[in-house]
């Protein structure tokens, strides 16, 4: 027994953080690490306190910083066949990208292609980009969209890119704008919802966000763009970053997403159904930044043409 303690030990793994990693998050730095291991499986020893960072528990989205020292426990790690995209999915990327230069690429996700594999997926956004760009070895995800949700994410090329990035969005000096269609009128005068939202995982393994005054302060700010019989056409730009903020701050307003099965309205969600609607109405349109040479840059993404021609079917 205690040769199998000692086995297991041996295997522990201490990791001392450099300057390629400092700003990157604990579960981001460890899914790299423990390559194979599940998403879930991260999770689950980061939040048992078997992953330690200066000795002290951790939190999944704690920045690791230059000097710290990370304890790996062993994991068994699954073979895992990661799925090579297909040339009609490395078609579809490739005429989606919006920007590219040395250190930053943007491209306008497709509905229903999850940002990364997991949860059962072995291909996502990230993996196509990397089988995609061989040469390309340190490209990451520099924040993070629904699976449902299109439209422009931002993937870093250089880790000193991602660095300045994410300081970006801790600081809110990057401006996110999104066209979502919702249900009902809403209000012109409705500009501001602040809601603090907390996140649940129910039963079944499904994470949910609900409105919680204990939860973590959350802001989006809306504008009417037009409205229509029963919906309305709306931008929507968040003040945080809150895991499905806008679809939650709509809900919790009385107007959910046109499509959400998560957080919609059935009866709603059908008619839209019958009148065309095959997805979720929520579009990351654009994405205004300022690159670490001082330069501004904005990114749009055009509403796809089926999105487009939904809109003009619907009664006003």
């Amino acid at each position: 027994m205690n040769r199998q303690a000692d086995a297991q030990t041996a295997r522990v793994e201490l990791v001392d953080i450099g300057s390629e990693h400092a700003g990157q998050r604990l579960d981001n730095f460890l899914l790299a690490r423990l390559k194979g291991v599940p998403r879930s499986r991260v999770y689950r020893i980061v939040r048992s306190g078997e992953v330690r960072v200066n000795s002290a528990r951790a939190r999944p989205d704690q920045r690791l910083a230059a000097g710290d020292r990370v304890r790996v426990p062993p994991v068994r790690v699954a073979e895992r066949v990661v799925a090579e995209p297909g040339a009609a999915l490395q078609q579809t990327l490739r005429d989606r990208i919006l920007y590219e230069d040395a250190a930053l690429l943007v491209v306008d996700k497709p509905s229903g292609l999850a940002v990364h594999g997991g949860s059962g997926l072995s291909l996502g956004l990230i993996e196509a980009l990397r089988a995609m760009r061989p040469d390309c070895a340190s490209l990451e995800l520099v924040h993070r969209l629904d699976r449902e949700t299109s439209g422009c994410v931002m993937i870093a090329r250089k880790r000193s890119l991602l660095r300045h990035l994410h300081e970006a969005l801790r600081e809110g000096t990057i401006t996110k704008t999104y066209t979502m269609l919702v249900a009902g009128r809403w209000p012109k005068r409705l500009t501001r919802v602040a809601a603090a939202l907390e996140k649940n995982t129910v039963r079944s393994g499904e994470r949910v966000v609900r409105a919680n005054g204990d939860g973590k302060a959350s802001e989006t700010l809306f504008r009417v763009l037009e409205h229509y019989r029963d919906a309305t056409l709306l931008e929507a730009r968040p003040l945080t970053g809150r895991t499905h903020q806008i679809r939650v701050h709509a809900q919790v307003s009385g107007h959910p997403v046109a499509g959400d099965e998560k957080y919609g309205e059935r009866e709603f969600n059908k008619r839209m159904r019958e009148a065309g609607l095959r997805r979720l109405f929520l579009h990351a349109s654009a994405i205004e930044l300022v690159l670490p040479d001082g330069r501004p840059l904005r990114v749009a993404a055009p509403l796809d043409p089926a999105l487009e021609h939904f809109l003009e079917t619907l009664p006003r």
